[in-house]
């Protein structure tokens, strides 16, 4: 029973959970009424906009057997960034290509230092974690940073309850998500992804030039973290410095739910959309429920543990 078991977690185990979990709040006479309503549903794919195109970037870090610890960091800065530029009249292309650029930048910087100085993945993110975040802070001069009317403020928008069309955010994060899945399918970029995930060593005597992918790999998460950043900033309609702390455990949370491995090597894109579904339903059913903001983050973190828990269970209860 235990390898049948094993096995459906592992093929079937995201989809179940996000089906639990929408039926447990769907339970209660006081939420079902709205929770079910697709307004309602409208709203949840929104809230996981964030953290489903941050999720996507992560998939490629795990995948490739490292972590990024400053995605919300990453995040505050791009939205701070860009919320400078609108104020200074940079139209919506021009504000979105530097905050990907911005993102990308931040990721290469991780990337060179941790594939090319050779050092860990966790203690590198972590320092830039806090780089990120103060630098935000300086240049909003630690206060939220106000700018006139932008076409990027409707991105996030689910006004006009009786509407059916889904905000552009929800679009852009499906096309993405769709694109991420057959690059790291169909890709050599992608096979070379989970190879150095398996085994950095092997796949450097293959020929694998494990050092260069890896930087890539991360520039390439620093433009998501950076859209995300964007659509971060779409949301609240201004740049806020303090904004996403603690981004990174629901980004991480999402992927080793959707079947990731922490160990890397393992990991789909499909995966870590239906995990930040999870923790998109989470957090909205706790909000309707009534539930305080201490509880909530109890939740949160009892599902990162258990995140933790499924990923070793995948793999056999192997460290």
């Amino acid at each position: 029973m235990t390898p049948l078991l094993r096995a459906i977690v592992k093929k079937g185990g995201p989809f179940i959970g996000l089906i639990l979990v929408i039926a447990i709040f769907s339970a209660p006479s006081e939420t079902r009424g709205y929770f079910l309503t697709y307004h309602n549903f409208k709203i949840i794919l929104t809230q996981s906009v964030i953290v489903t195109i941050g999720s996507l970037g992560m998939t490629l870090i795990i995948v490739s057997g490292a972590i990024d610890l400053s995605v919300g960091s990453v995040v505050a800065l791009t939205g701070v960034s860009s919320a400078l530029l609108l104020q200074h009249g940079w139209g919506a292309a021009a504000t979105t290509l530097a905050a990907v650029a911005l993102g990308g930048l931040i990721g290469l910087v991780n990337g060179t230092a941790v594939a090319g100085l050779r050092m860990p993945s966790f203690i590198i993110t972590l320092g830039m974690l806090g780089i990120a975040r103060g630098t935000a802070k300086w240049l909003a001069d630690n206060q939220t940073v106000s700018y006139d009317t932008s076409p990027i403020n409707q991105w996030m928008t689910t006004a006009n309850p009786s509407g059916r069309a889904l905000p552009a955010g929800v679009w852009v994060a499906i096309v993405l998500a769709l694109a991420t899945s057959l690059f790291l399918k169909k890709t050599v970029f992608g096979r070379h992804t989970f190879a150095l995930g398996s085994n950095e060593a092997a796949a450097r005597l293959c020929g694998v030039p494990t050092v260069r992918l890896q930087i890539m790999v991360f520039a390439l998460a620093g433009c998501f973290f950076g859209l995300s950043g964007l659509f971060q900033l779409s949301r609240l309609r201004l740049g806020d410095p303090t904004v996403a702390v603690g981004l990174e455990l629901d980004i991480i949370a999402a992927v080793i739910i959707g079947g990731a491995s922490l160990s890397g090597g393992a990991g789909t894109v499909l995966g870590s959309v239906i995990g930040a579904l999870i923790m998109a339903v989470l957090r909205n059913g706790s909000q309707q429920m009534g539930w305080p903001n201490y509880f909530q983050e109890i939740i949160i973190g009892v599902v990162i543990i258990a995140a933790v828990f499924l990923d070793r269970f995948r793999r056999g209860g192997k460290a």
